[in-house]
């Protein structure tokens, strides 16, 4: 059985660099260039909370400026420290390369524990906060591009922007300096389901590929196929459904609480419910509860989706996974001895570092359209529509035959922006699957996809700073 070996965050991330850099021809000094955090700010402020000050630690790391501005989200917890900061942004960098989203990475983290603060206190830490970036001109539509994170969302992404805009005053693209905001502000629509459905679209591309599959003794495609998801937030909840509404079976479910089962399949909608109502996923009606959450990652089935915090699945407990395929929801939920030991298992492991990209690939979008200043699909909507109706009616008159009324409704129905943006995500998780799938089918020395993704983050990355002449 392999050890278990203690990582820091940042350093798992750079020794699947380097396990990767040696598939590359890049020089050395390049390959240092690309894997180095180019900025790091670490700040304390005080904030009035009640009758007291408080002082609060802060991060922002903008690990890569090979393309700017640079993005990633903020997260609010207190397991926040410049390690994981750091780690997490070196992830978007590769994240954002590997899904050809012109980003250079970065990340962000307020080391509170927002259950422990009102809404109006919170209020006043994000927007101190977003002063500070501002002081330093660490944020920017283009220059540093935030989003939300674990512990945030929509509302403390519209408290960054009003905060920028007041600094701001008359930028005309000043919406384009945060993503993840809510629709009325600029956001944009298919955004908060955006990284559960880019994990289905990727999982279900692999899924699809006959050769892979066969090497897994599995069937071709998710229908049927067994699901195990840890975690219940936005994540898991999103991929739960997707996969759900795909033919599989979600069998368990994990949060930190503990799990439930049902072999025959949940409902995440219903579990959710459940949960709200009760404060536990635990004595779900139709379910059957195990005593610990790692005895949801250790049963059997076809596909592991690990969707909370990292470093979940080491060295010691990975040999008892019975999973064929893990899809990396979360950030770092593998550490390097596991990859190992699925390595030498022939187990699949789909990485994080590509497969969770659905957040920031709907953040470029939405930046997009924070930029063009209109929404998607308003010029054409009608038009296609139009278009469609016309050439429907002719096929009509020509063949004497008439289309149903359902039929009819989905061939002239023109694109909304969320039709736009899902499809969007999925011609981007569909085309990086195959482009990874392709360099390791290409070189069979490459030990799994984890290290087929890094060279393909790494390849864009030396690529960009080669051409920008820094590197002659």
């Amino acid at each position: 059985m392999s050890e278990s070996i203690e990582y820091s965050f940042f350093e798992s991330v750079i020794k699947s660099f380097d396990k990767a850099a040696k598939f590359t021809k890049w020089d050395i000094g390049i390959l240092e260039q690309i894997k180095a955090c180019n900025s790091v700010y670490r700040m304390k402020f005080p904030v009035r909370i009640g009758d007291n000050i408080e002082v609060i630690e802060a991060y922002r790391v903008q690990h890569s400026h090979h393309k700017t501005p640079c993005k990633g989200g903020i997260r609010f917890s207190m397991a926040v420290n410049q390690d994981e900061v750091m780690a997490l942004a070196a992830l978007m960098t590769y994240k954002c390369a590997i899904v050809n989203v012109p980003f250079g990475g970065a990340k962000g983290g307020i080391k509170i524990d927002p259950k422990k603060y009102t809404s109006f206190e919170l209020e006043k830490i994000t927007r101190r906060y977003t002063s500070e970036l501002v002081k330093k001109n660490f944020i920017g539509p283009g220059i540093d591009v935030p989003a939300p994170d674990y512990g945030t969302g929509a509302r403390e992404m519209a408290w960054i922007l009003d905060t920028y805009v007041a600094m701001h005053p008359g930028e005309v693209d000043s919406a384009g300096c945060v993503t993840g905001k809510p629709v009325s502000q600029g956001g944009v629509r298919g955004r908060t389901e955006a990284t559960g459905m880019g994990v289905f679209f990727g999982i279900r591309e692999v899924c699809s590929m006959a050769v892979v599959m066969q090497k897994l003794d599995l069937t071709t495609g998710i229908k049927d196929k067994t699901v195990v998801v840890q975690g219940l937030g936005n994540v898991g909840y999103h991929t739960a459904k997707y996969f759900r509404e795909g033919g599989a079976k979600v069998i368990a479910i994990a949060e930190w609480e503990g799990a439930i089962y049902n072999a025959d399949g949940l409902n995440e909608e219903e579990v959710f419910q459940h949960r709200t109502a009760s404060g536990t996923i635990l004595n779900f009606p139709g379910g059957t509860n195990l005593k610990l959450t790692t005895d949801a990652l250790e049963l059997e089935c076809d596909i592991l989706i690990p969707a909370a915090l990292e470093n979940v699945i080491d060295g010691g407990n990975a040999p008892r996974i019975k999973a064929k395929i893990i899809g990396e929801a979360a950030n770092g939920p593998l550490t390097p001895e596991a990859d190992e030991v699925f390595a030498t298992k022939g187990t699949l492991v789909i990485p994080d570092m590509y497969l969770n990209a659905g957040g920031v690939t709907v953040s470029y979008f939405e930046w997009l359209k924070n930029l063009s200043h209109v929404r998607y699909g308003r010029m054409e909507k009608r038009f296609t529509e139009n278009m469609n109706k016309h050439i429907l009616g002719q096929i009509e008159e020509l063949t004497g035959k008439e289309v149903s009324e359902g039929e009819k409704l989905f061939i002239e129905h023109g694109a909304d922006e969320v039709d736009l943006v899902h499809s969007g995500l999925e011609e981007t998780m569909i085309t990086a699957t195959r482009e990874i799938m392709d360099i390791w089918r290409s070189n069979p020395d490459i030990p799994d996809m984890r290290t087929a993704a890094y060279v393909c983050a790494i390849n864009k990355v030396g690529t960009s700073y080669a051409e920008l002449g820094i590197f002659p």
